[in-house]
């Protein structure tokens, strides 16, 4: 296939082209002038590939350089995206190439994971991600936004509507507050900010423009709701039939949480509101005294992969003591094949993760690790799947013990 189809990263003048292997492959129309302009801002043309036929594109891979929450630390994570190989050129080595690549290009940069939203989810197992993370899709109709008699409240504290763009600073402070605490957020430059406050009038499908609910007290900002509505009505009835759709919610205490949300369901003429890329343990579910009503529904959100097995296990913080054996399988990273002793001496302390010949207590492949790593998903549940094998008795729930976190990881954003 190298030979073939040369991989490179593309030149801005090839950035068209380029994206034009995504459109085919996911059916989508060439950018506006404005995305256009906000791809370019975000991409690093040095990190974004392709496989070229003759001066062709015919595939696609970016990755993003963030700075993104682990459990108790920031970590150098490469966000990968763009992937897609064209119609004509698949089952040739092209994705598996690029993927390679990505690799590679991570590990020499000193990322220690990759992270990705999964357009198809059988797809990345195979090459080392793990499911790390779910989201959220709550629907709560009209009627039923009531909660429970103790939710939180403070009469100190203000909502006002506001325009998105005219609050930006005040968004980022909440924002980045949070940032440090919650497994799979990553920090927003500007670009990011622009592209998580884009409402262009052109790309509203009949919806109203975006607004802000901004959660404040004299000290400055504590939360904050990005939404926006679906004016409709019942013209044989005359009965308002209006949705309200939650594009981001994040706020840095209870009641600020709780004044948000019961804002946002009880609004007039409001027949249904609806929130997704939601945390899996939002909230929402414990303030609700009927939690059925906001309908679940949970799917898949990030994939994580370990790029760098000890410099990814000794990075994040643990809520127990451990000192395990594990043999991590990894054959698309050599370097992280073989065994390690992961030692955490105490709650939140600094980990050690170092070669070892010592006799492995838990095998697991690299995918299991990186399902794992963010702190939602269990060892048991892969172990049950067979995923993950235990050597010795009792090291593989005390291993899993020590990876969980609270809060569940929650990335926002789609990237």
């Amino acid at each position: 296939m190298a030979e073939r189809y040369p991989l490179r990263p593309i030149v801005v003048d090839e950035f068209d082209a380029f994206h034009a292997v995504s459109e085919q492959a996911f059916h989508e129309g060439p950018p506006s002038e404005r995305q256009r302009a906000g791809m370019l801002s975000r991409h690093e043309l040095d990190r974004t590939l392709a496989a070229f036929d003759g001066s062709r594109p015919v595939s696609s891979a970016a990755i993003y350089s963030f700075q993104m929450c682990v459990p108790g630390a920031l970590a150098a994570v490469g966000g990968v995206t763009f992937i897609a190989v064209l119609p004509a050129y698949r089952r040739q080595g092209i994705l598996t190439a690029m993927m390679r690549r990505e690799l590679d290009d991570m590990h020499e940069r000193g990322e220690t994971l990759g992270a990705l939203w999964a357009s198809e989810a059988g797809i990345y197992g195979r090459f080392g991600y793990g499911r790390a993370s779910r989201q959220a899709t709550f629907t709560v109709r009209r009627g039923e936004g009531a909660f429970v008699r103790d939710a939180p409240a403070d009469p100190k504290l203000r909502l006002r509507v506001a325009e998105p763009d005219a609050v930006q600073a005040e968004l980022a402070k909440v924002y980045d507050t949070l940032l440090p605490a919650q497994p799979g957020m990553f920090s927003r430059n500007e670009a990011w900010w622009r592209r998580v406050l884009a409402d262009p009038e052109e790309e509203r499908q009949g919806a109203g423009a975006v607004h802000c609910l901004l959660a404040e007290d004299d000290a400055g900002p504590r939360g904050y709701a990005l939404y926006k509505g679906h004016g409709r009505w019942d013209l044989d009835t005359f009965l308002p039939d209006a949705q309200l759709e939650v594009r981001e919610l994040a706020s840095t205490d209870p009641a600020a949480t709780a004044a948000l949300w019961a804002d946002l369901l009880h609004r007039d003429l409001v027949s249904e509101v609806t929130a997704r890329l939601r945390p899996e343990d939002d909230p929402l579910l414990h303030l609700l005294a009927d939690p059925r009503r906001a309908r679940p529904t949970i799917a898949d959100g990030l994939w994580v992969r370990v790029v760098d097995v000890p410099g990814a296990l000794s990075l994040r913080r643990y809520p127990c003591p451990v000192d395990v054996v594990i043999e991590v399988i990894d054959d698309g990273c050599p370097w992280n094949q073989g065994r390690w002793r992961l030692t955490v001496p105490a709650p939140g302390d600094t980990a050690s993760c170092t070669r070892t010949t010592d006799p492995a207590d838990v095998i697991l492949p690299v995918s299991a690790l990186g399902a794992a790593y963010l702190g939602s998903t269990k060892l048991g549940a892969l172990a049950a799947a067979g995923q993950a094998t235990e050597l010795k008795t009792g090291m593989l729930n005390a291993l899993s013990a020590t990876l969980t976190w609270d809060p569940a990881p929650w990335c926002p954003v789609i990237f």
